[in-house]
């Protein structure tokens, strides 16, 4: 009897022990190898869709995870899967996505092109949910060359004050930005009859991301190698989404006792409370693999003249918030 006692005094501590933990996401925010995570907020509920991080040959699919609390994350496996996009076989990265008349649309990079002869570059799926199933809206890349030097990929999509969508993209040291067409199938032409405007920053390698905070746009973007200690993020402020964008300076990269390689990154906004999240990859201490990265969150903040404040990596993440 006193041994049943002892057994079941463990089982409650354990327990208790167990809910105490999960008071906060810690870091990674859910299992497995995943890359350039693209965080939103759909239907009350936080939603992240980020790379599959393995050899380019099995990046064939996407998955996504959502969570109500930002502790718990449900899995929504293979919600793109190259079965349904005609032209791309291996290289599915860094997918963005947008929500817009009750339809989701995912843009993502395919095929790693290295030249205009090679087939590949930036596609739209389109789904019904959150959740998918995506398929192919155009039965082709949307942007398949390379224009004022920037491989297409890498893509972030954004929406403007006016209403007027944009896609915001580049590898390999250049990012554009071009306006699209209401119904994502294509892009529009500016008033001076260009359709890419190059918006490149001081130290800008990849990874673009574009949002507004007091009527201002921040600009932010990843720097250094992606498979090194130095993959950091930058950004800059501007009054319009075509810059000029001038270098301010870092505000992640790794901490060498946590992790490395802290970068490619998107962020929440709890409009309701005002909170930012940051969500990123990196590399833990333990890997050497240049896939082996993980999904973290921690906390984005801004000084009083609106300035962000570096971002400090943690194991823990960030406390339990629900959107509702």
């Amino acid at each position: 009897m006193k041994f049943l006692k002892l057994l079941f005094l463990f089982a409650l501590t354990t327990a208790s022990a167990t809910i105490a933990q999960q008071k906060t996401s810690g870091n990674p925010i859910f299992k497995g190898w995943y890359a350039d995570p693209e965080a939103v907020v759909f239907n009350k509920q936080y939603w992240v869709y980020p790379t599959y991080s393995a050899p380019y040959k099995e990046q064939v699919f996407l998955d996504a995870f959502s969570s109500k609390d930002l502790i718990s994350w449900e899995k929504h496996p293979h919600v793109l899967d190259t079965a349904n996009v005609k032209w791309a076989n291996k290289a599915v990265w860094a997918p963005a996505i947008i929500e817009k008349d009750k339809k989701y649309y995912l843009f993502f990079g395919a095929n790693d092109i290295q030249s205009d002869k090679e087939s590949g570059g930036i596609g739209v799926a389109v789904a019904d949910r959150p959740q998918g199933p995506f398929k192919d809206h155009i039965g082709k890349p949307l942007i398949d060359k390379f224009y004022n030097g920037a491989q297409p990929i890498d893509q972030f999509v954004f929406k403007d004050k006016d209403g007027q969508y944009y896609i915001i993209y580049g590898g390999w040291k250049h990012c554009n930005i071009a306006k699209l067409s209401d119904d994502f199938k294509t892009l529009i032409p500016y008033k001076d009859g260009t359709t890419y405007k190059e918006i490149t920053p001081e130290g800008y390698v990849e990874g673009p991301y574009m949002f507004v905070r007091n009527g201002k746009y921040y600009f932010m973007w990843s720097e250094g190698g992606w498979t090194g200690p130095d993959y950091s993020v930058a950004y800059a402020i501007a009054d319009s989404p075509m810059g000029p964008f001038k270098r301010i300076g870092k505000i992640l990269k790794q901490d060498p006792k946590i992790a490395r390689g802290a970068g490619h990154h998107s962020v929440i906004h709890n409009e309701k409370k005002d909170l930012y999240y940051i969500v990123y990859h990196r590399r833990p201490l333990t890997e050497t693999d240049g896939n082996h990265r993980e999904t973290c969150i921690d906390m984005m903040s801004f000084d009083k003249d609106g300035l962000i404040k570096p971002v400090v990596i943690t194991k823990e993440g960030v406390k339990a918030q629900r959107l509702d």
